[in-house]
């Protein structure tokens, strides 16, 4: 009995370790890395893979837009030479992702490479808007709080900004933004939304009262054509307001830098998004922007270490960077060498609390 038993025990080992060999020599058959997730991380991981490619004797990275969300799924699929061996984000991987790519076998290292504001823009040929995150919740919101001012909701009523304040234009509310998988429009929803709606107290009590439905009043967007969901391409969005001067735009500011002849940020409570904003956190809807790492393929796809020095090199995300050049907003020096450094160690994300 103890014999079989040993035996299976060394089988079922012995077919692991095939596997796992299987696995590390489709991995070696591919010759370049692949890279999905974040739209608005896409413009700096595709700097990043020129610059690597043209300095090395690597391929070019295969850099996909696919959203941050989609990016998660296809990044926490497996290991393998079908799945990706990074993904970008612009908002940090969230428990369920975490918990389904390490279901799958999938070791997650972090790299937060730095920030991002979120703007509210229109075309440079309209007037500049003046918002407060109170006027973005009543805006787009699904539901919103009774303007008889009772302690009740009501679907969202508001057809124009002055409907909302009357210290904003009279101009129909049209706002062209990201779906549901985006990063970009989940801290949209979380810095942006959440932020206005938890100045109303009633519903602010609801998040120690009732969690679930303190998220859904304040993340859910109307649905009645008020807010258009204009995918994942945020350069399309830019391009549709400077067709349209009555719409606004939701995207990453670096797109706001890279198309400042076009579009004009909104001022949010009084701050324009800027460099300088974000960097010092005066700008109220700024968020943290990462790229992560598949463990298991870094000593077998050709070029992830490589690849992973030049992002986390000062030429690239510092404050003189390249990368500051396309708008990013680099981290401050220690959280920088605190970041190479877990990247060099190849550390393993395993608790979401620790950062």
């Amino acid at each position: 009995m103890n014999n079989r038993f040993a035996s299976k025990k060394v089988l079922a080992s012995a077919l692991a370790a095939l596997t796992i060999a299987a696995s590390n020599a489709a991995l070696a058959a591919r010759d370049h890395i692949s890279i999905v997730g974040s739209s608005t991380v896409y413009p700096f991981t595709t700097v990043v893979a020129e610059r690597f490619s043209r300095a090395t004797q690597f391929k070019t990275p295969v850099v996909e837009s696919t959203g941050t969300g989609g990016g998660m799924k296809l990044f926490c699929q497996g290991v393998g030479e079908s799945t990706a061996d990074i993904t970008g984000a612009s908002r940090r991987i969230k428990q369920s992702e975490l918990e389904m790519c390490n279901g799958n076998g999938v070791d997650v290292v972090e790299v937060q490479i730095g920030y991002d504001g979120i703007v509210l823009a229109n075309a440079k040929t309209a007037k500049p808007f003046e918002l407060s995150r109170k006027d973005i919740f009543l805006a787009l919101a699904k539901d919103v709080p009774n303007p008889d001012g009772s302690e009740s909701l009501v679907p969202n009523p508001y057809k124009t900004w002055k409907d909302v304040n009357p210290t904003l234009p009279a101009a129909k509310i049209e706002v062209l933004g990201p779906p549901p998988t985006s990063g970009t429009r989940d801290a949209f929803a979380e810095l942006a939304m959440e932020g206005g709606c938890k100045k109303f107290d009633w519903i602010a009590a609801k998040k120690k009262s009732d969690k679930n439905a303190y998220k859904a009043i304040c993340h859910n967007v109307r649905e009645d054509g008020f807010y258009v969901e204009a995918g994942e391409n945020d350069n399309l969005i830019v391009n549709k307001l400077a067709a349209n001067p009555n719409a606004l735009g939701i995207f990453g500011f670096s797109f706001l830098d890279q198309n400042a002849d076009k579009v004009q940020g909104s001022l949010i409570e009084g701050q324009e998004p800027t460099f300088e904003s974000i960097a010092d956190n005066s700008y109220p809807v700024s968020r943290p922007l990462f790229v992560y790492v598949k463990k298991a393929h870094v000593d077998v796809v050709p070029g992830i270490k490589q690849f992973l020095a030049e992002f986390t090199n000062d030429r690239a995300w510092g404050e003189e960077g390249y990368l500051a050049d396309k708008g990013m907003i680099p981290l401050p020096t220690a959280e920088r060498q605190k970041v190479a450094n877990n990247v060099r160690k190849l550390n393993a994300l395993t608790n979401l609390a620790a950062k």
